[in-house]
């Protein structure tokens, strides 16, 4: 069964370029109710964690000095099916390829600087929400 709960980060090209109200009005519209956020700043070090997933990719110190470049807005969102009416909601990775609408077809630039970051399961969704919020800090 499909978890209820899913992770998100506002990346810093959106927030530079000052997308975090239009974002949050899209991910409101699309049904989610926000349980948790923060409007926040990673450390190299941080970002380099949240990412070890891909410490082998020969992208990944671009991503860990991307991502540690400026603030995120990191939440939790709730909506039945969340992880996968999430990655409906942001589009494709790549804004070229995302479906009109779409997040990342509104507000990212490109591959790299993409606007948001949804998580890609279940089980990826509860360790990126924990990674970033305490338990007292999710409602």
């Amino acid at each position: 069964m499909a978890g209820t709960r899913t992770f998100t980060m506002i990346k810093p090209d959106a927030v530079k370029a000052g997308h975090i109200g239009a974002i949050l009005n899209d991910i409101n519209a699309g049904g989610f109710k926000i349980v948790a956020m923060k409007y926040t700043k990673l450390s190299a070090e941080k970002a380099g964690e949240f990412y070890a997933v891909h410490s082998a990719r020969p992208f990944y110190g671009e991503l860990v000095e991307f991502m540690s470049s400026g603030p995120i807005v990191a939440a939790i969102l709730e909506k039945d099916n969340a992880v996968e009416e999430f990655r409906k909601l942001i589009g494709a990775t790549n804004p070229a390829d995302a479906a009109p609408g779409t997040i990342r077809a509104k507000y990212a630039t490109s591959i790299g600087e993409n606007a948001v970051h949804g998580s890609d399961s279940d089980e990826n969704a509860a360790i990126e929400g924990s990674f970033h919020f305490a338990g007292t800090e999710i409602f």
